[in-house]
């Protein structure tokens, strides 16, 4: 996900804030915290962390000292790029590491979550590819639009010296042997032309050994949940709550799906984030907004609120759908 760094004012506000270099560890952690909630969390919570990241991202703003230009993190620009190499980066993974490919109909699964998952971002639903063909053109009409500054080389840099960066207490021997095969591992998955505008290289040696090295990992891990769930509490702690009851096969306390929609009329805040980005710039316009970071900032974390009782939000949906076919039973 380090090729997110291609868009010259979304760099800008990784850079300008500061966080990657100045909380690397926590930074990592809370970005994986809310990519698992969005995959496998209960709606009441990924609609409340959703609305939470609203706020933070919000704060996020100003003028990019490359290219001039206004930046924010809210940008729906910037934030369908952010989904869509997220989620290609990942399933390029799977596929490239793990078992392989996946047939058309979990392919298909897969690219309706993303949509799904956009909704929690300010991204218009209309503007997400369906498909692999699509998620290609995308990236490809983006092409023109990437530039790498020395900030976005800087942080991707530093990013995948992960074992130094984001797992300093990991055993000095670990991060020795280890260090070199996770930046062979990520620049791997680069496309050849994109390194060079990243300031990496590599051989094609490198990329088959890190993909010959990494399948059995997988294998191991994929057979070994407890042993995969040790692991993820040393890497990124926040996410195990998410992870453990699909590592462990946990059964969902209710057999409900949701639609973000509805989850945001049940939720208490029924605004998009679309919506809630509107209001929010408003306030910035009329001066009552909320100030943006400055550089290199020490503000507190804001952290992420979780569902307390599932059970209680289904109660909710009963009473709303009971409302509704009263209004329908009107109309008729």
């Amino acid at each position: 996900m380090t090729i997110e760094h291609l868009d010259p004012d979304l760099v800008a506000t990784v850079d300008d804030s500061g966080e990657v270099h100045k909380r690397t560890p926590v930074r990592y952690d809370r970005t994986m915290e809310f990519f698992a909630a969005v995959l496998f969390a209960d709606a009441q919570t990924v609609t409340r962390m959703s609305d939470i990241l609203m706020k933070v991202h919000d704060r996020s703003y100003g003028k990019n000292p490359v290219t001039g230009n206004d930046y924010d993190a809210n940008r729906s620009s910037s934030q369908l790029w952010i989904l869509v190499t997220a989620w290609h980066s990942i399933l390029y993974t799977y596929e490239k590491y793990g078992p392989g490919k996946l047939n058309r109909d979990e392919e298909n699964e897969y690219r309706e979550a993303m949509s799904v998952a956009a909704a929690f971002q300010t991204i218009n639903p209309e503007d997400v590819p369906a498909t692999r063909g699509e998620v290609l053109k995308f990236l490809d009409d983006w092409r023109q639009k990437l530039s790498a500054s020395e900030a976005a080389i800087r942080n991707v840099d530093h990013i995948i010296d992960g074992f130094e960066t984001v797992e300093p207490d990991l055993p000095k021997w670990f991060i020795k042997l280890g260090l070199p095969f996770l930046r062979w591992s990520i620049i791997a998955t680069y496309p050849r032309w994109m390194r060079p505008m990243l300031g990496v290289k590599q051989s094609k040696l490198a990329d088959s050994l890190s993909i010959a090295l990494w399948r059995p990992i997988h294998e191991v891990l994929d057979s070994n949940p407890k042993l995969f769930l040790w692991l993820l509490k040393r890497i990124c702690p926040r996410a195990v709550r998410y992870m453990e009851p699909l590592l462990l096969k946990t059964p969902a306390k209710t057999p409900r799906v949701y639609t973000p929609a509805v989850a945001r009329r049940m939720f208490d805040n029924p605004l998009t984030p679309l919506e809630q980005r509107e209001e929010l710039l408003k306030k910035r316009q009329e001066g009552v907004g909320q100030k943006s970071y400055g550089h290199n900032h020490h503000d507190e974390i804001l952290e992420f609120a979780y569902a307390d009782d599932v059970e209680a939000a289904a109660k909710v949906l009963d009473a709303i759908e009971e409302v509704d076919l009263r209004e329908v039973h009107k109309a008729g």
